[in-house]
């Protein structure tokens, strides 16, 4: 039993890492551009109240995709689950103080899992192609859900982060990949919120919140 489950995490690793890898970036000039970016989202401070250095190498990442040309837009998407911890809400405002206008940002309060954020980009905002924006290590599983959804996308990471991540991390990323092959193909997980259609405008208009279909400000 043991060994199956060993191998049943090897062969899902392997495959979401071999069909994906191909299709990540840390250098804008050699990717195509795109009209959408998705920014995953993540807490902008670690369990120990020190700056999160995930959540700023994302928003450098996201930011120089729009500074440079590589994207028009984009679509920033986490867990809003209380007053007090609002990931969209903390990725606007620091892309803001790095120069993204906002009419080039859009908030998803309803990114609770990366499977969500993947979905609702394209169910809930029309997005068909986009750049994911995400650590390496965390892309891959990102990746191998929008190709499920036959969605075109790729990768970027900021080009400066180190690969290596602690232990506990890639360990629960290992997991987590191997839960992403059961939700896609066993489970059948869906997104916990959907909702009406909301295309995203590229014209220049005011930032937009979208939680399980409805407005909010």
């Amino acid at each position: 039993m043991i060994g199956s489950l060993l191998l049943l995490g090897i062969a899902a690793n392997a495959w979401v890492l071999g069909s994906t890898r191909e299709r990540i970036y840390d250098d804008t000039t050699r990717m195509p551009v795109y009209d959408f970016a998705l920014v995953l989202g993540t807490s902008p401070y670690t369990h120990t109240g020190n700056p999160n250095a995930l959540f700023t190498n994302r928003i450098k990442a996201a930011a120089q995709l729009y500074h440079d040309g590589r994207v028009r837009h984009l679509l920033v998407s986490g867990a809003n689950p209380s007053r007090a911890y609002n990931e969209p809400r903390k990725m606007y405002q620091a892309l803001r103080r790095r120069g993204v206008p906002n009419y080039a940002i859009t908030l998803d309060y309803a990114g609770f899992r990366t499977l969500d954020s993947i979905v609702r980009a394209q169910r809930i905002f029309g997005l068909n192609a986009f750049v994911i924006v995400s650590q390496r290590y965390h892309e891959y599983r990102a990746l191998f859900l929008a190709q499920h959804e036959g969605i075109e996308a790729i990768g970027y990471t900021w080009p400066e982060e180190d690969r290596r991540q602690p232990l506990r991390t890639e360990a629960r990323e290992y997991l987590a990949r191997v839960k992403a092959v059961l939700d896609l193909y066993v489970l059948h997980t869906r997104p916990r919120f959907l909702g009406p259609h909301r295309p995203i405008d590229l014209g220049p208009s005011s930032a937009r919140g979208y939680i399980a279909g409805r407005a909010s400000s």
